[in-house]
């Protein structure tokens, strides 16, 4: 297990994953899998289209899974946003 991927799901993550937690945890995993911290320049488009799909199936992952007591995941395609948006009905 790589220790620095989080886990993205609620209770572990309070808020729902943002798409810059899931594309961190996905570029995570393709370093520890490829065995580079970066790309050479000739690597470069492959290693980037791993992040990429790995990105993709994650937040699929994320927005299909039910856990007990928590609140329901997004719906199936749901674009994720970069950082929380405050509530309209906050005071």
């Amino acid at each position: 297990m790589c220790r620095s991927i989080k886990t993205l799901r609620p209770p572990v993550l309070p808020e729902e994953a943002t798409e810059d937690d899931i594309r961190a945890a996905a570029l995570q995993y393709v370093r520890k899998i490829s065995g580079f911290r970066a790309p050479a320049a000739h690597n470069r488009e492959v290693f980037e289209r791993a992040v990429d799909e790995i990105a993709e199936a994650t937040a699929r992952l994320l927005d299909g899974l039910e856990v007990r007591g928590a609140r329901t995941g997004g719906a199936a395609g749901t674009v994720r946003k970069r950082a929380p948006e405050p509530r309209p009905d906050a005071v």
